[in-house]
């Protein structure tokens, strides 16, 4: 049984979107197994908390990745 976790920083995503996430995570491993594993196929989207992820030795805060999403 297939297991993807993706995180995300919380309050960056909707609803849906986490939704959308999911949809085609798994797809995409279908596409690699067979569709037999579609309904054996877990896909977790965990949040974790603003400030507690990091770049380039930075905390990342939800607000500045929904500046980064807005800019592209």
């Amino acid at each position: 049984m297939p297991l993807a976790t993706i995180k995300v920083i919380e309050h960056v995503f909707s609803a849906d979107e986490k939704q959308q996430i999911i949809e085609r995570v798994t797809d995409a491993i279908v596409s690699v197994e067979g569709e037999s594993l579609r309904e054996k196929t877990v896909v977790i989207v965990e949040e974790v908390s603003s400030g507690d992820w990091g770049i380039g030795g930075k905390p990342l805060t939800s607000d500045a990745v929904t500046q980064l999403r807005t800019a592209m």
